[in-house]
This record gives structure tokens, C-alpha cells and sequence, in this order.
């Protein structure tokens, strides 16, 4: 047992557990420029790759490799380019057998533009496809699972899905990604019992200074543990009645791409707290792990990199 406030008693932690994700799942189109061009230019890409993209899946691409079982619940369109999704999953080892397939809808797209000299990303996101609703999460059994990670969106069903996974497997750390603000998200804060936010959700809620956000969240949720990712800042966390900590960050030698740091991030803390570190522990070596991956392109070969050179 981790000690936190108000995880799962009955909460046993293992360097390989099953992890179910529920998210979504996107093909990004990823253009590399020079520097991000001005409005009405034209730019020739340096380089171009077709990935298989999405929060929650890529945070269980890196899951994976840390060793554990991982679940993919989504929907799927039914066109050839869900078809790539399916075989990068597979590929990565990701089960996604339960995924939900919607007729005659398209498979999301993001559209990354990644600057060379800053390393940092553009996002336009396309996408014409419903996402899952509480049904389809019910459909899927929840035995074995220890840790169940959301996606902060599609607020009305998603809180019906944690309440779902509360009931029908009360083993389980539920955790929730706030990654941005949508209409309706605070109906998500009563159930997870971990919920990592980035910094572009705090900054939205009106808050500069991390340790703010993370008291105002508290009172708002029933969360024991409280993570705010903060970029180039490292990143900041408080259990439940405790103080606010500070986990500076890792930069690389050069900031190459930061496409999926965040994923990084949050897949890293859930490892850490499955293998019993205690949350500092685990959000400090998440830090460490998210900038390792900044220094580089993807996400493939991540863990494997950061074990050869000592960096994790």
C-alpha cells in the first residue's frame, strides 16, 4: 500500500500490473520546419512522419515498455487509417481488442507542426468520429485491472465511467489526465483518486503560481494526490492535507521535440506509484524521463534509451 490519502485500501502495487487507458487514438501527420513559419508563408518540411497518436495511448506506449499489461479502450473508425492505429497498438503491445468501432466515421487527425530550433509543437486536430461512451466502457470487464488511467474529456460520459470503475473494481487506482479545460470538465474531479494536470488547465483557470491551482484543486476533488505538470518548470505535486512540492526539471542538451512529453510524464508517474515509490519519488523520476524524451524524436526506444545511459 502507497500510504496516500484515500487510494484504494485494498491497492496492491507491482512493477507489472494491467493498466487500462481510455482515451482516444489519432493518426498525427508530423511536419518538421526549420522555425515555425508566420501567418500566410510557405515553408518546405525538413521531414515528415505519419505516427499513431493520442494522450492516453501513447502515455501506454511508454507504460509498456516500463513492463506492464496494457488495455486501450476507445473507439475506431472504420476507414484504413484506423487500420494503422490497430497495428501501432498491436506493435507497441497494446491490446485493443475492446476497442468500439463506429461506422462510416473518419479516424481523428493532428496536424503537428514541430519547430527545429525551439522543439516545441503546433496542433490543428481534426476529428469526426464520436468518442466512447459509458455502454461501451461497461461492456469491457474490469477484472485484474489495477490501475485505470482517463482522458479529461467528453465530461458527462467519462464521469459516468469512473463511477463504473469505482463500483466494479474497487482494487484499482483510477487517475485522470486534465490536460485542458472543456465545458462541463468539473463533473470529472469526485472519483479518481490521482489526477495529473498540465499547465495550459491551470493557466485557464486564472492560475500562474502552481501551488495555488494545486490547493484550489484539492478542495474541489476527492483525488488523495494532486500532480501539475509544468513544462520547462519541472512539475509540482501535494497530497491530500500535505504541502506542495517541487520537482525541477531535466532538460536535454537541446530540446529536440516535445510531441507527447507530457504522455511521458503522466505514463511515468503511474509506474512509479505501481512500483511503490512514494509520489515525490515518482513525479521526480517522471521529470527526469519527460525531458530525456524532449532531447529526442518519439516515443519508441524511449525507456530502453533511458536505462543504457542512466538518465532514469
Amino acid at each position: 500500500m502507497l500510504g496516500i490519502p484515500d487510494f484504494p485500501a485494498a491497492f496492491r502495487p507491482s512493477p507489472a500490473c494491467r493498466v487500462l487507458g481510455v482515451g482516444i487514438a489519432t493518426l498525427d501527420l508530423i511536419n518538421e520546419v526549420d522555425c515555425y513559419p508566420s501567418e500566410d508563408s510557405e515553408v518546405r518540411a525538413l521531414s515528415q512522419r505519419r505516427v499513431r497518436g493520442g494522450n492516453v495511448a501513447n502515455s501506454l506506449s511508454v507504460l509498456a515498455q516500463l513492463g506492464h499489461q496494457c488495455t486501450w479502450l476507445g473507439t475506431l473508425a472504420d476507414d484504413a487509417a484506423s487500420q494503422e492505429v490497430l497495428l501501432d497498438l498491436e506493435h507497441h503491445g497494446i491490446d485493443a481488442t475492446a476497442a468500439v468501432t463506429v461506422p462510416g466515421a473518419m479516424t481523428p487527425t493532428s496536424y503537428v507542426t514541430l519547430s527545429r530550433v525551439s522543439g516545441s509543437r503546433t496542433i490543428v486536430h481534426h476529428r469526426d468520429l464520436p468518442e466512447l461512451d459509458a455502454a461501451g466502457f461497461e461492456a469491457l470487464s474490469l477484472k485484474g485491472v489495477q490501475w485505470v488511467h482517463f482522458e479529461g474529456r467528453n465530461p458527462a460520459e467519462t464521469a459516468s465511467m469512473i463511477q463504473s470503475a469505482r463500483r466494479r473494481a474497487p482494487q484499482a487506482v483510477i487517475s485522470l489526465e486534465l490536460e485542458k479545460p472543456r465545458p462541463g470538465i468539473e463533473a470529472l474531479l469526485a472519483g479518481p483518486h490521482l489526477i495529473i494536470a498540465g499547465r495550459a488547465y491551470a493557466q485557464a483557470r486564472g492560475f500562474e503560481d502552481p501551488g495555488a491551482f494545486l490547493r484550489d484543486l484539492e478542495r474541489q476533488t476527492t483525488a488523495g494526490l494532486c500532480v501539475l505538470g509544468w513544462g520547462a518548470g519541472g512539475a509540482y505535486l501535494r497530497a491530500r492535507g500535505g504541502c506542495v512540492e517541487h520537482a525541477g526539471a531535466h532538460a536535454p542538451a537541446q530540446v529536440v521535440d516535445t510531441l507527447g512529453a507530457g504522455d511521458c510524464l503522466n505514463a511515468a508517474v503511474i509506474d512509479g506509484l505501481l512500483r511503490a515509490l512514494t509520489p515525490r519519488e515518482a513525479v521526480v523520476r517522471a521529470v527526469r524521463l519527460a525531458g530525456l524524451k524532449c532531447g529526442r524524436i518519439g516515443l519508441d526506444g524511449l525507456v530502453a534509451e533511458a536505462r543504457r545511459t542512466g538518465w532514469f
